[in-house]
């Protein structure tokens, strides 16, 4: 009796080759795209037409272990859920296809242990770099990737004790012009709803709303509401009940520092009776297709994820190649969208 083999035997580019009548090295020039003017319209075809029907996959572990290279890149973000990192790990995802590489991606919580644990699967996986937004506590962690040599880029935000490269945005500045629109427009009341946190990035957003209250001689006493991130909508629930239902001077214009706490804050306004803006105005930071679902245009700060998302895969693919690649600290503009939602104050 005879069984046949089980084991499927793997194609090669010598069994294309064969079939398709031309040279291994022929072959090896039209399946790595580095066709030139010595490789005929005909011999192109012939080698395409061979791969396809032996059905043909290339060997990327032979292929890693020749160049020392996976062509795999890693994406740490802080919570995927979010828009805003969806769309980034979108923009990445196809720039980095764009060059030979595969993306894979982590979403660490806010979790300083997930993070961790991101980190030792990616290392594991032996990706070439990695891209990250980090969260609080993991200065431990990126130190040890430094330690291993391995190149990595973060985004969005940064931590002081880390040299690398990073790519942010104007924080501080844009955080001043949204405070000056709603002064110029009439506010002077003005609440900051922001994330009880140590993220430097999220601290000058903080700073620039305060100094420029400061500059501007508006000293009003309930001006930041902390909220813990794990708690978004019960903090805001209870910090926004308190202000409009007591007896505290209430105020007039809100400037979210997320769009997690935008959305949050605009649900909880619509169930106290509010009208925005004409009972407060709303500023908000970040974009989320949320806003369609509330009646008034929210004004809300615009970052420049394709930039930001380009660049970083620009920047990594550099230190790939070149560990000894500077390190580099860029700075995107925001861009402040204007809607109805923070238009002049009616007297």
């Amino acid at each position: 009796m005879h069984f046949e083999n089980d084991i499927v035997k793997r194609i090669s580019i010598k069994d294309v080759a064969l079939k398709a009548g031309v040279s291994i090295a022929s072959v090896s020039y039209v399946l790595n795209n580095k066709i030139d003017s010595r490789i005929s319209k005909d011999t192109i075809e012939k080698v395409k037409k061979a791969a396809e029907e032996l059905n043909y996959r290339p060997n990327n572990v032979a292929k890693s272990l020749k160049t020392q290279r996976t062509h795999i890149i890693g994406l740490i973000v802080a919570d995927i859920a979010n828009p805003y990192f969806s769309q980034i790990a979108r923009i990445i995802e196809d720039e980095a296809n764009k060059i030979g590489y595969t993306l894979l991606i982590g979403s660490s919580d806010e979790n300083a242990e997930k993070f961790e644990s991101l980190i030792n699967m990616f290392c594991d996986r032996q990706a070439d770099g990695l891209i990250i937004a980090p969260v609080e506590n993991t200065a431990t962690y990126l130190k040890k990737l430094e330690k291993q040599k391995m190149p990595f880029v973060l985004i969005d935000r940064f931590l002081d004790d880390i040299e690398a490269s990073s790519i942010e945005i104007n924080n501080y500045e844009i955080s001043q012009q949204v405070t000056e629109h709603l002064i110029g427009n009439g506010y002077k009341n003005i609440l900051l709803v922001a994330y009880d946190t140590k993220l430097k990035h999220l601290l000058q957003r903080n700073l620039g709303f305060l100094d420029t209250l400061k500059g501007e001689q508006l000293e009003y006493k309930n001006a930041v509401l902390n909220i813990d991130k794990n708690n978004i909508d019960h903090d805001v629930n209870l910090g926004l009940n308190h202000l409009f239902q007591s007896e505290l001077q209430k105020p007039d214009a809100i400037f979210f520092t997320s769009n997690k706490l935008a959305v949050s804050g605009l649900k909880k306004l619509m169930n106290l009776g509010l009208h925005v803006p004409d009972d407060v105005a709303v500023v908000a930071f970040d974009e989320t297709e949320a806003y369609e679902l509330f009646r008034t245009p929210i004004t809300f700060v615009k970052q420049p994820l394709a930039a930001i998302g380009m660049t970083a895969v620009q920047m990594l693919n550099t230190k790939i190649s070149d560990r000894l690649t500077p390190i580099e600290h860029i700075v995107l503009d925001a861009e402040l969208r204007i809607g109805q939602s923070s238009k002049p104050k009616s007297i």
